[in-house]
């Protein structure tokens, strides 16, 4: 058995915390290398005593430099920069992306230059930048296998097969905690980050509670497997059982079914193309018994339908979707903006951007800078 070198970057978020637990339970097969982490040096301190990376980086530098008088045996970074080291070391093979939002598009871009194959938990940087990601990976010989349920069922479906008898790719959603909610008045955080089915970080299921987050997946989706927007479509499945679908054009559909559990599709994405034991329940179809589907109510959840426009407009107005939301997502939670004003403050900015058909890195840099700022003055 080769053993795996990992750098997570991002290992005290959700996903980054899962990761570091399907290596510990699988300690012959992986080794890691490296980890990253915003400003919790507690939780890393605790990871760095228990996996012993080589490398370390937190973004905040202050953070940084505490943590260098707290650790022995591991070098330690700050910065942007740092992370970028912990992505590009020589010895990694695999570079696991847990760090949500854009911040890390350059650490990723790195990494893949250095013919790193990636696990991908990040749909923010897909957004901003799928086309130089994918043609980038496809030139340095990198996979770049996804970790969001999502994302890894339509890659479990696919492998191997050609996207040209692909008819069509079907995104599932829990639909959120407000699917069947009646008033969308007066939602207060601490209600929009309780998700139904699945543990996840703030931004996240802020998005999913918005549905912004099925939208961002739309865009991920298409750059991901090379499937044109339009034969991408959203159904609400409020069990979160079957993780997506994808429809072939003699008629067949192949879904991924399983507990809605990070576990699986992060194991599968640090494996594959193998598959590894967990100790995810069993899948009791009996037990279930039913499973629904309905159309989402883009009128009451009209985020996901600013992504489908952006989607289907492209060039940089993604990148523009995608910083205000983070904008947004981030206002909400302090207070600043009410729920149903989120997609309002995302349309406002994207109402002011003249699209760039097909932009280059510096370019996307640029109009994330330029939508953040005007996101940040608010409505």
């Amino acid at each position: 058995m080769v053993v795996k070198n990992i750098s997570v970057l991002g290992s005290t978020g959700s996903i980054g915390v899962r990761t570091l637990d399907v290596i510990e339970k699988n300690r012959s097969r992986f080794r890691v290398i490296g980890l990253t982490a915003n400003k919790n040096i507690d939780l890393l301190e605790v990871q760095i005593k228990k996996f012993n990376p080589r490398l370390v980086a937190l973004m905040d530098e202050q953070k940084a430099d505490q943590l260098k008088k707290r650790v022995k045996g591991c070098k330690v970074y700050g910065g942007l920069e740092g992370i970028v080291k912990v992505a590009t070391s020589e010895e990694v093979d695999l570079v696991v992306l847990a760090i949500v939002g854009g911040r890390v598009l350059i650490p990723l871009i790195e990494a893949i230059r250095c013919k790193k194959d990636i696990a991908l938990a990040n749909k923010e940087t897909m957004v901003m930048a799928g086309h130089i990601i994918m043609s980038l990976s496809l030139e340095n010989g990198c996979k770049v296998i996804p970790i969001d349920s999502e994302h890894s069922a339509i890659f479990q479906c696919l492998d191997g097969k050609d996207t040209h008898y692909v008819k069509g790719i079907i995104l599932t959603a829990s639909g959120g905690p407000f699917l069947d909610r009646a008033d969308l008045e007066d939602i207060k955080p601490s209600e929009a980050i309780l998700h139904p089915n699945w543990q996840m970080g703030k931004k996240i299921s802020i998005d999913s509670a918005t549905l912004m987050n099925k939208g961002l997946e739309i865009i991920e989706a298409h750059h991901l497997f090379g499937v044109p927007v339009d034969k991408i479509k959203v159904v609400i499945h409020p069990q979160s059982i079957i993780h997506s679908m994808v429809e072939f054009v003699d008629g067949t559909l192949l879904a991924q079914l399983s507990q809605p559990d990070m576990q699986i599709p992060i194991s599968y994405a640090l494996t594959y193309p193998e598959r590894i034991q967990n100790t995810v329940p069993e899948l009791n179809m009996l037990e279930i018994g039913k499973l629904s589907f309905r159309e989402p109510d883009l009128s009451r959840f009209p985020a996901l339908g600013l992504a489908i426009t952006s989607a289907h407009i492209g060039g940089s107005m993604p990148v523009v979707l995608n910083a205000t939301d983070e904008v947004a997502v981030e206002k909400f939670l302090g207070g600043e903006i009410r729920f149903q004003e989120i997609p309002i403050l995302i349309k406002k900015v994207m109402d002011k951007h003249q699209v760039i058909e097909n932009p280059g890195l510096s370019e996307i840099l640029e109009i994330d800078k330029w939508a953040r700022l005007e996101a940040e003055k608010g409505l």
